[in-house]
């Protein structure tokens, strides 16, 4: 399947710098897709921590099953990403071919089972070749190099359009670090963790408590705030490495003052790739950002948000560049959160449109249709009950969307 690139792409992919303890390498392997790479792996050195998390679905694939039980050993030394096939709904084949993977990767570096990492997206239903990738492992060990992450951003693409890649710095206790991570996603993106597929990895030195701390934290104001399409994967993974290369004193607590930057670092890195995500959405041509404010919690703001996000009327009036504000209140009301009717306030691209559950007086129509036109929609929501905020990114829903998955097995 060839996609045109989306308009909302960024201008490149950016300079990632190599990560201390942490190689890199691609390879096709033809598990789905011909004449592009479809398989990557990293290779962590001894000591690395991880933290990870994983979809809600429970139709879950065979790998999210085997990364849920590797985590408790807070350890990583291997990742093993394919495209093009999510070994879900594969029953016994699916454990076989995770299990199958993991041992030639043992074999390769001489490491724990539980320290290697799997993850695959792509088509559900359909056994994974994986005789096609153990086959290979050798001859892709041998590429290994420290600088290969757009090629690995590139190998886990499925209806991606481009690759997605960020980086930060940050200081622990005076001593810099890095963060780098990639993530895949176009389509089935309604996170209930993450997004589909993210790999984020670190030189600071961390213990895996602490990672999994900080990474739960920021999930639910990244990848937990952004939708496509409504659908939850039964793949999507998140998994954070910390080579503890970067030699930083140690940090205890997730709440030592020491780690206030790589925290705030981390989380911008998270944001940036989940809206590179929504910014991929299929067929999507505007990207939206929904305020919610007066809510009863931020959970509540957050629920308000993703009703907004996730409605197709809403998402359709914003392809059709429609200014129809009566789909976000009906979007509201579905919720299931407290709301004020007679509170509601509303305003797209700065402009109020209604005001105490009403249409303000003399509402012109004209500056609000201008902003639909636009490729960045800004929504505003005001719900008049307590003082919970969130944010919501999403994108339209078109005719591309539909093209895309009517072909997606072809």
């Amino acid at each position: 399947m060839s996609l045109k690139v989306s308009p909302l792409a960024p201008a490149e992919f950016p300079a990632m710098p190599p990560i201390a303890g942490l190689e890199i390498t691609t390879g096709a392997c033809g598990l789905r897709y011909r004449d592009r790479t479809d398989v990557c792996v990293m290779i962590l050195e001894p000591g690395t921590s991880v933290a990870g998390v994983l979809t809600r679905s429970l139709t879950a694939s065979a790998p999210i099953l085997w990364c849920r039980e590797a985590l408790a050993l807070g350890s990583a030394r291997a990742v093993v990403v394919n495209s093009g096939n999510a070994n879900a709904f594969t029953g016994a084949a699916g454990t076989g071919s995770v299990e199958r993977t993991v041992g030639a990767v043992v074999d390769l570096i001489g490491c724990r089972a539980e320290e290697v990492f799997i993850a695959s997206t792509g088509v559900i239903g359909e056994p994974l070749p994986d005789h096609l990738l153990t086959a290979a492992l050798e001859d892709l060990a041998k590429g290994l190099r420290p600088d290969a992450w757009p090629e690995a951003a590139a190998a886990i693409m499925t209806t991606d359009t481009y690759p997605k890649g960020a980086t930060r710095s940050a200081e622990i206790k005076g001593v810099p670090v890095t963060i780098n991570g990639i993530a895949k996603g176009s389509g089935m993106i309604a996170p209930d963790m993450a997004t589909m597929l993210s790999f984020v990895a670190t030189d600071a030195a961390l213990p895996s408590d602490l990672l999994q701390s900080l990474l739960s934290d920021t999930i639910e104001r990244t990848f937990n705030s952004i939708t496509v399409d409504g659908d939850t994967s039964t793949s999507d993974t998140v998994l954070l490495f910390a080579t503890g290369k970067a030699g930083n004193q140690a940090v205890d607590s997730a709440e030592d003052p020491a780690l206030a930057g790589f925290r705030e670092a981390l989380e911008d890195l998270l944001q940036d790739l989940a809206i590179q995500v929504v910014r991929d959405g299929e067929g999507a041509s505007k990207f939206v950002t929904i305020d919610v404010s007066g809510a009863e919690t931020p959970q509540a703001a957050r629920s308000i948000g993703l009703a907004i996000g996730n409605s197709p009327l809403v998402k359709t009036a914003v392809a059709g560049e429609d200014p129809n504000w009566g789909r976000i209140v009906m979007a509201v009301g579905k919720a299931g959160e407290r709301a004020d009717r007679d509170r509601l306030s509303i305003k797209i691209g700065g402009i109020e449109v209604a005001r105490n559950g009403w249409v303000v007086p003399g509402y012109d129509e004209a500056p609000v249709a201008a902003h639909m036109k636009g490729q960045e929609i800004d929504i505003a929501v005001d719900v008049g009950v307590g003082e919970g905020s969130a944010r919501i990114w999403t994108c339209d829903l078109g005719h591309g969307y539909i093209d895309i998955n009517a072909d997606y097995r072809s």
